[in-house]
């Protein structure tokens, strides 16, 4: 299966009301970059999660990036970086190279 049609079956599978992913795709033609920056995952949304005693009830967007690999596909070192920034900053940043490991990722 090629990182296309993996990234389209777990997009699918991890549909759930608390999870909300967008497609980011990221390049440049001819100067002009778009996406959300160099490196940046597959993936990105946020996890909607209950915190803290004190704020019972509320939510809480927790951004969240997915970036999706074959079992042979290689992460750049950009990639690596903007996972690392992510899961630092607080938030939820991982490859994954099946719906098994998306699901875990986001404990849907």
């Amino acid at each position: 299966m090629n990182e296309t049609a993996l990234q389209n079956k777990i997009r699918l599978a991890i549909a759930a009301p608390n999870v909300k992913m967008f497609r980011n795709n990221v390049g440049q033609i001819g100067g002009l970059s778009f996406g959300l920056c160099k490196g940046s995952s597959d993936l990105i949304g946020f996890t909607s999660k209950t915190i803290t005693p004190e704020m019972v009830g509320q939510q809480v967007a927790i951004f969240t990036a997915i970036e999706v690999k074959t079992d042979k596909g290689k992460i750049s070192p950009a990639q690596t970086k903007f996972i690392e920034l992510v899961n630092r900053s607080g938030g939820i940043g991982a490859v994954v190279r099946s719906i098994d490991d998306a699901m875990d990722v986001l404990k849907t």
